[in-house]
């Protein structure tokens, strides 16, 4: 704090060295705990608000959109969709498979284009595309059409999630980045739960309003709050620091200030793709085991299944507790712990991941997926109605190692720095192959019979 700007923009290998080491260290005061800005000098300090407000915001907004415009298809199915279209048997788990498909063919390209294209251009367009393919699924007429539009939501969205954290690694520092990246993940939670809010307001107010079914109303709403964000994005999401180009609300000393950040930390900027470059990435431990971390936590945590274990309570025809039952508003809010836990878990270990253990990802990868084996095992052999009560808890405490996903890619993040292709390549990889696997598995367990 305090230095002299020669020494804040012009450093040799030695200060270089102490600086990137200095990146690692427990914050000054108690109040770098809670946010790492408030041990910075005024200048970093100031830079950082206005990156929190034009790219943590942003992505957060984004992504809380994002998982609604992805999810909107489940409630619109349940209001009304599948009897207008005349959906039976397969046809929404292979609307959800087409959305995959689209999805997993643009993570990858789009990625590797934000190393070569200005963010600024590409997020924001990404945006445009599945608000508007969102608002174009409100007219469709059947499920073919439906196939047709979810494609496309689903490419158009392909490339913001791994695009973003490939933004985060491109501007935050290692006792910076953990938290911002996990605040950013859970901000999409917000969005799959606001969901079925959103679509039982639509339907009991605006159903039949101007010709209009409730769920079409639905992917209007969604498609409209989504296409702002997007026109806001040309404005103000910025270009990478070391894309040779200022970002317009930066100062020509913090752009500066931006570019030696990452130096210092050895976070490189674009280099040519040449066949040395390739086989290097293509010969990397990196490239295998990295993405297959990320790969094996997507699909290795517990489902939220405490809804229907309750639900199961009331069966009819087969009580399993005859005399034990669940209100409707108690299946609805006895799980609620459980989102709660996990959310208040992710964030420890995000803040602890930055601050008191110095920028120390794997301990939190490690003992997540213990803690999930753990409960995986507890809730296969624990009785499902002997012990309801422990039962519950255990439901509400299984996804406490759940949080590790965004860390995984904070990791990839910092290991792959010297790199930056190979650090956008391999983000989009973890997230890529992690929702083939997740596809081909659900898609084999959703499947119905049809009614043939």
């Amino acid at each position: 704090m305090g230095r002299p700007e020669a020494h804040v923009y012009s450093l040799d290998a030695e200060s270089a060295q102490n600086d990137s080491e200095q990146q690692l260290v427990q914050p000054k005061s108690w109040k770098g705990y809670v946010w790492d800005t408030f041990d910075l000098p005024k200048d970093e300090r100031w830079l950082m608000f206005k990156l929190d407000a034009f790219v943590l915001t942003f992505a957060s907004i984004g992504y809380f959109l994002k998982n609604l415009d992805q999810t909107n298809v489940n409630n619109a199915f349940l209001s009304g969709m599948e009897e207008d279209l005349q959906m039976f048997g397969n046809q929404l788990v292979t609307s959800t498979s087409i959305w995959t498909v689209g999805y997993v063919i643009g993570q990858i390209p789009s990625n590797l284009l934000l190393t070569r294209v200005s963010p600024r251009w590409v997020i924001p367009s990404l945006e445009l595309g599945w608000g508007v393919a969102t608002i174009a699924t409100s007219a469709v007429k059947s499920y073919k059409s439906l196939y047709a539009l979810r494609f496309l939501v689903g490419l158009f969205e392909s490339g913001f999630y791994p695009g973003i954290h490939y933004m985060l690694g491109s501007w935050y520092t290692p006792k910076e980045i953990g938290k911002r990246a996990m605040i950013f993940w859970l901000s999409g939670s917000i969005g799959t739960l606001f969901s079925g809010f959103l679509q039982a307001a639509a339907y009991t107010n605006l159903n039949g309003v101007h010709g209009y079914a409730g769920w079409r109303w639905l992917f209007i709403i969604d498609g409209i709050i989504t296409l702002p964000l997007a026109a806001l994005g040309y404005i103000f999401f910025p270009n990478l620091p070391q894309g040779g180009v200022k970002t317009w609300w930066t100062s020509q000393k913090e752009h500066e200030l931006s570019i030696h950040r990452m130096e210092r930390i050895g976070r490189k900027g674009k280099a040519p793709w040449t066949k040395a470059k390739a086989k290097k990435i293509l010969l990397s431990w990196h490239t295998y085991l990295l993405p297959l971390c990320y790969i094996v936590w997507n699909n290795g945590s517990p489902q939220p299944a405490m809804g229907y274990w309750l639900k199961s309570f009331n069966n009819k025809t087969h009580p399993p507790l005859p005399g034990t039952t669940f209100t409707v508003a108690q299946i609805n809010t006895l799980p609620l712990p459980y989102t709660g836990i996990f959310v208040g878990m992710a964030l420890t270990w995000a803040w602890l991941s930055d601050g008191a253990l110095h920028g120390k990802r794997w301990p939190f990868i490690y003992v997540g997926a213990a803690i999930t084996l753990l409960f995986s095992v507890l809730m296969r052999q624990m009785p499902l109605y002997s012990n309801i009560e422990a039962r519950k808890i255990v439901y509400w405490l299984s996804n406490i190692g759940g949080g590790a996903g965004p860390l995984i890619l904070t990791w990839i993040n910092e290991i792959c720095s010297d790199d930056t292709e190979k650090r956008a390549l391999l983000i989009a990889m973890g997230n890529d192959l992690a929702y083939v696997v997740q596809a081909v598995v659900s898609h084999d367990l959703r499947c119905q019979p049809d009614a043939s």
